[in-house]
């Protein structure tokens, strides 16, 4: 696993933030320690099942996986620079995502819990709103509908 510091920014490059195989939360977690880090926080978004009223059987992720990788690299890179950060990591599934499992993980280390959070929630809201990411949700009744989470060709 790769930490992202203010001096590991061109690891950032050439790293991978889109997978297309489930996410092992316990492995991510494992490799996120830092000796200078006080606090590690874990966020996991996980696929629920219920949506808008219905039931969900699961979700279909697609993503322009060049520029999402090149769109969270610039997130990790803006969060290392407004905290102090010893790791800041996210990665997010594409393809089939059932219920329970883990569509996108972020991970940040700070020496200081407030730092750690803040950034954890920067770097979420930001993927969720900028990176071409898109969900598609499949209901129990057959039905499907397509979210609207990623603001990046909002055109309106």
């Amino acid at each position: 696993m790769i930490s992202f510091t203010s001096s590991h920014h061109q690891a950032v490059d050439n790293f991978s933030f889109i997978s297309e195989t489930p996410l092992d939360l316990c492995a991510i977690l494992s490799e996120a320690h830092h000796p200078e880090a006080g606090a590690v926080v874990l966020f996991s978004g996980e696929v629920r099942n219920h949506s808008h009223g219905k039931s969900v059987s699961y979700l279909d992720y697609e993503a322009f996986a060049p520029m999402a990788n090149k769109i969270i690299a610039e997130i990790i890179g803006d969060a290392n620079e407004k905290w102090k950060l010893n790791i800041a990591l996210c990665k997010h599934r594409i393809g089939k995502v059932n219920i329970c499992e883990t569509a996108v993980i972020v991970i940040t280390a700070s020496a200081h819990r407030v730092e750690a959070y803040e950034a954890n929630q920067y770097i979420i809201d930001r993927v969720k709103h900028e990176a071409p990411i898109w969900k598609k949700e499949f209901f129990s009744d057959g039905s499907y509908e397509w979210s609207h989470n990623c603001g990046c060709f909002n055109l309106g």
